[in-house]
C-alpha cells in the first residue's frame, strides 16, 4: 500500500510539472504570437496610412474598417482575428498605456480576464 501511495504520490508531481511547462509554452507563444501582430499592425498601417484605432481593434486586420480613422488605402492583412493560445482576442490599445506614442497589444493570459497579475505583454 505505502508503494501505490508513493506511485501515486510521483504521479501527481509529474502531471502538476506537465501542467507547468504547457503554460509556460503558451506564454512563449502568446509572446511571438503579438509579435507577429505588431508586424501585421505595421504592415497595415504602411497601405492605411494610419494605425486602427481601439474601437476598430485588429479586426481592421481582417476586415476595412468604416468608421474614423478610414484607412487611405487597405488590404487585407490576415484571414482572421488572431487569438492567444487560450482562443481569447489579443487586447489591442491606440494609443497604449504603456506605449502612449502608438499602441499597445497584450493577451489577458490563462484566466482570460484583462488588468490582473497574469497578463501578458511583449517582450
Amino acid at each position: 500500500m505505502l508503494v501505490v501511495t508513493i506511485i501515486a504520490l510521483l504521479a501527481g508531481l509529474l502531471v502538476f510539472k506537465q501542467m507547468s511547462s504547457v503554460d509556460d509554452a503558451r506564454m512563449v507563444a502568446a509572446r511571438a504570437n503579438m509579435n507577429t501582430v505588431k508586424v501585421n499592425l505595421l504592415s497595415y498601417q504602411m497601405s492605411a496610412g494610419v494605425m486602427p484605432s481601439t474601437e476598430q481593434g485588429l479586426k481592421a486586420l481582417v476586415q476595412r474598417p468604416e468608421s474614423d480613422p478610414r484607412p487611405m488605402g487597405w488590404r487585407k492583412v490576415l484571414d482572421e482575428v488572431p487569438r492567444d493560445p487560450w482562443g481569447k482576442e489579443f487586447i489591442y490599445k491606440r494609443p497604449g498605456v504603456r506605449h502612449p506614442e502608438s499602441f499597445d497589444i497584450s493577451s489577458a493570459g490563462p484566466d482570460g480576464v484583462p488588468g490582473n497579475d497574469d497578463d501578458i505583454w511583449p517582450q
